[in-house]
């Protein structure tokens, strides 16, 4: 089954993610930024790389082996809304 952003991955960010990365013009609840083509996709392969290096969310709590697979499987299917 693929995966959608608002359906799978967008429900994965908390509020105060949401909140957080919002002032530093990193927008995870907008799927026009998220999956933005212009650039390679390059929105969305940063947030990937933080969640996989842990840096984000600060301090934690970490994204699940399960949740980073749900996101990759996102976006090797295409970015689906």
């Amino acid at each position: 089954m693929a995966v959608s952003f608002e359906k799978d991955i967008k429900p994965l960010f908390r509020q105060i993610d949401i909140d957080h990365m919002g002032k530093h013009n990193i927008f995870l609840d907008k799927y026009t930024y998220m999956a933005d083509p212009s650039n390679d996709h390059g929105n969305a392969q940063s947030v990937e790389e933080t969640l996989v290096d842990q840096s984000m969310p600060p301090g934690g709590p970490y994204w699940s082996k399960e949740q980073l697979l749900l996101y990759k499987q996102w976006r090797s299917d295409g970015y689906l809304p």
